[in-house]
């Protein structure tokens, strides 16, 4: 019988292995739809197939190289990019900080973006108008508007972590600050609407709006090399985010340092997130969001969550870029309107069938 007993278990946890596993497979499968989807998708419509040549380079040039290659293809990598980036930010506030509801949107860091981008319009005037119905507001100092964006992003996260070392670093101390500072800029920035004049008020509200299309091949390499440093960082400490969901207690039991760990983490996910939200403007829900759904289909499990929780994230982004750009063809609706429109909805019914079991 004790013999049976360990030979079902190994099997047990292997069966365990191979179904996680392919969970993302089916994922990652996802994913690559969807992005060659959002290439393809659009006032022009193109072939799956001369989607696939442009990207592997392969077949003669196709009338619609350019905008595979200008428009298309830059946009896409942009929305995977920022939504894996966005994901995996809000699996790690989640975990280190022990609640559910932590991401980049709720503890304060995208609003504070927001506000560091309207004082940039407000006071430098980098917003102006066109004539034009399809680009009526630009940016006309697109670097002084993300350096503000990016500042603010990083001072949130640092006053977040040091009221949090003067209190402790517990995790209600840190959720806490970040709701309080969200409310915050979020007054500060519907002060600077009040006293905009028009053009500014159009400018603020123009960069508020989530838009993957504004970043260049610039700021993808940044936003990639950044979210690819995270990654790397949460994918080493899976074990460590695993003990902490256990409680801060048993974690030092494990060796594991909590309160170095929760810093640092709240550092690189703040990092991630200011970059990404200083390049596209504030995209919410993708972070929140994100975890949730995978943890309903793969476990809390750090060493699936976090490769599961980006894959999601990205998926969710590209399909809500696509959506916003044939919805309403010409018109493009900006990409955090369509967030809020499926994230909202799908929360909600996680919370709902959470309590129901």
């Amino acid at each position: 019988m004790s013999h049976l007993k360990r030979v079902a278990a190994p099997t047990a946890y292997h069966h365990y292995i191979r179904h996680k596993r392919s969970a993302l497979v089916g994922l990652l499968l996802l994913t690559a739809a969807l992005f060659l989807a959002a290439v393809a998708m659009g006032p022009v419509r193109i072939p799956v197939t001369e989607v696939i040549s442009a990207l592997l380079g392969t077949g003669e040039p196709s009338r619609f190289g350019t905008i595979i290659r200008n428009i298309r293809l830059p946009q896409a990598a942009a929305a995977l990019i920022a939504g894996v980036g966005l994901a995996a930010a809000g699996t790690a506030m989640q975990s280190i900080l022990r609640n559910p509801l932590g991401s980049p949107f709720t503890l304060g860091i995208a609003n504070a973006g927001a506000f560091g981008a309207a004082l940039t319009v407000t006071f430098f005037g980098t917003g102006v108008m066109r004539s034009t119905v399809a680009d009526a507001v630009a940016i006309t100092s697109p670097l002084l508007t993300t350096a503000g964006a990016f500042a603010f992003c990083m001072l949130t996260a640092l006053v977040i972590v040091w009221i949090a070392e003067l209190r402790g670093a517990t995790p209600e101390t840190m959720v806490l600050c970040g709701v309080a500072l969200s409310s915050l800029f979020s007054a500060g920035t519907m002060f600077l609407q009040y006293f905009a004049d028009d053009t500014q008020l159009a400018a603020i509200v123009f960069w508020t709006f989530g838009d993957v299309a504004r970043a260049g091949p610039q700021q993808i390499v940044i936003m990639t090399l950044v979210t690819s440093g995270g990654l790397l960082y949460f994918w080493m400490q899976r074990w460590a985010f695993n003990a902490i969901d256990a409680g801060d207690e048993t974690a030092r039991g494990l060796g594991v340092r909590v309160q170095r760990v929760r810093m640092a983490g709240m550092m690189i996910a703040s990092l991630m997130t200011a970059v990404i939200v200083s390049f596209l403007g504030v995209i919410g829900f993708v972070g929140l969001v994100s975890p949730h759904i995978v943890r309903r289909l793969l476990g809390d499990d750090h060493r699936f969550l976090i490769p599961g929780s980006c894959l999601t994230g990205g998926a969710l982004l590209l399909a809500s870029d696509t959506v916003a750009r044939i919805a309403m063809a010409p018109h493009v609706l900006p990409v955090a309107v369509l967030t809020a429109f499926l994230g909202a909805p799908a929360f909600l019914y996680l919370l709902i069938r959470g309590y129901r079991r």
